[in-house]
């Protein structure tokens, strides 16, 4: 087996930062049921649809949605619904710490500090 170098941590980081947005998990949620136009996103989320464009256009340079004009609309749709297991994972985290208090690390009490 290869070994994992920086370059496959940062590939993977990359897609870490296309989730971290509470719109995009929200779209994505919606997606993992079936395909759905941008404006159907953009009522969803409670956003115009150039914010909404921009959300999608960052999943699919992550490789997790994929798009097809139809006309004047474009709809997009979840192509890589293992995603959807990092849920799954999340919620069991947020449990987990839900029981135990969560204490900041000494680094981040330090950069709060400088």
């Amino acid at each position: 087996m290869p070994k994992t170098t920086i370059a496959d941590f940062k590939a993977q980081a990359q897609i870490f930062k296309a989730l971290a947005h509470p719109g995009r998990l929200l779209m994505l949620d919606e997606l993992s049921r079936g395909e759905r136009c941008v404006c159907e996103l953009a009522a969803l989320v409670g956003s115009e649809m150039p914010t909404i464009s921009r959300h999608l256009a960052q999943l699919k340079n992550a490789g997790i949605v994929s798009d097809e004009k139809r006309g004047a609309q474009v709809f997009y749709r979840l192509v890589t619904p293992c995603v959807m297991n990092f849920f799954q994972c999340v919620a069991s985290v947020k449990a987990k710490a839900g029981k135990q208090p969560i204490r900041p690390s000494p680094e981040s009490n330090q950069r709060r500090k400088a």
